[in-house]
């Protein structure tokens, strides 16, 4: 699919769910795994908007780009915001998940639910520009032939 590039603002994230959910479709991934993905990107994408681009006093787009073969449905966010590593983040443990919700620290659990409901996360900090990958596996194509059948 081609790229596209959305403000980053708060307005654009219902735009950026459509594009990764007509990428999903065209992947052919079910429901579940279209659902954990957008939940994922959705995640990561508001936090760039939130704290890469509004607290920092920035302005800037989100671009998106679904890539699609054989085997994965890879899908990119890449911006201009302040520098964010999710993966150096410290994320909930057992005991914070089983933990009353009063009791547990605040924050995390998003970034946990993004890069745990997914296949892959990786994270690259390139000229000056972040970019959050997410990577689903595909079954096999015999899979989804017979899957869109039935």
């Amino acid at each position: 699919m081609d790229s596209k590039a959305f403000a980053g603002t708060l307005d654009s994230l219902g735009l950026i769910r459509d594009y990764v959910k007509a990428a999903a479709t065209m992947a052919g991934l079910d429901k579940k795994r279209t659902y954990d993905l957008c939940l994922a990107v959705d995640e990561i994408a508001t936090n760039i908007i939130l704290y890469g681009y509004q607290a920092a006093g920035l302005s800037g787009e989100v671009v998106v780009r679904a890539e699609i073969d054989d085997q994965n449905l890879t899908v990119t966010l890449e911006d201009e915001g302040e520098s964010f590593n999710p993966l150096q983040q410290t994320m909930p443990t057992e005991e914070d998940l089983t933990r009353a919700l009063e009791d547990r620290p605040i924050g995390g659990l998003g970034l946990f639910l993004a890069i745990k409901g997914i296949d892959e996360f990786k994270y690259e900090r390139v000229r000056g520009r972040n970019r959050n990958i997410f990577v689903e596996h595909l079954p096999p194509a015999t899979q989804t032939r017979e899957t869109a059948q039935a």
